[in-house]
């Protein structure tokens, strides 16, 4: 005789970004353990693929391309799915700093929070269409997961910044003619970015520094030296830190 299956409850969620609407189940106890083991190796990649896996397997419909969807989307939903599996509160902790008699506090401050109560912040002010010159535009897309690829990768910052602008350019735009990424080779678009100034360039850089991003405000009171703490929160690793 078979052993009886237990009912899943299955939720439903929007996507900050790309606004697709996906329904899903908690993730089971073996996937928390896959999860949990990949954490605790420390290596990124294997913690990138197990998250991929996860959000597949737990992924009702519709069907994911996760590699295509923002960063940002993959966050928020991963985000979601670990909140209605485990838990929505997550207990951190965070040092004092404050100075005290010439001495930085030290003090260990724990604080709860919801994951659920993580917001996008959106800067208004930033546009995803940037003009280089009078007649040269260039339009970029939100960074894709599949991006993380390349920052497992390298430690290197400016590699990963660079390969990053690469791989969300959507179109170039010369004022009478789109020039689509996806039809262009990765050689022409390096090379078409390499030879911006540094002003056309900052231009670039002003866009993906205001990227949106997850984002939850903590306020904290030291127990020890009684200072006032309101702690900015951002990125995933730091949500379950």
């Amino acid at each position: 005789m078979a052993l009886p299956k237990l009912d899943c409850i299955i939720y439903d969620l929007t996507l900050p970004l790309s606004k697709k609407e996906i329904r899903f189940r908690p993730f089971l106890v073996k996937e928390q353990r896959n999860l949990l083991i990949a954490m605790e190796s420390d290596d990124k990649e294997t913690i990138e693929k197990n998250i991929k896996q996860v959000i597949q397997n737990c992924t009702i419909s519709p069907v994911l391309d996760i590699d295509s969807l923002p960063i940002l989307d993959v966050e928020f939903y991963f985000i979601n799915l670990r909140a209605r599996s485990v838990g929505e509160v997550v207990e951190s902790k965070y040092r004092c700093e404050n100075d005290v008699e010439g001495k930085p506090c030290n003090n260990i401050m724990e604080s709860n929070f919801n994951l659920l109560e993580i917001e996008v912040n959106f800067d208004e002010n930033i546009k995803d269409v940037i003009q280089l010159s009078d007649q040269i535009s260039i339009k970029f897309k939100y960074p894709q997961y599949s991006i993380m690829k390349a920052v497992n990768q390298t430690n290197s910052l400016n590699d990963i910044a660079f390969a990053m602008i690469i791989d969300s350019i959507e179109h170039i735009y010369d004022g009478q003619q789109f020039f689509y990424a996806k039809e262009t080779e990765r050689t022409e678009l390096i090379d078409f970015i390499e030879s911006l100034n540094t002003e056309q360039f900052a231009k670039i850089q002003e866009f993906f520094e205001h990227l949106p991003k997850l984002n939850k405000n903590i306020n904290i009171v030291c127990s020890k030296c009684g200072h006032h703490h309101s702690i900015e929160v951002e990125g995933l690793e730091n949500f379950f830190g």
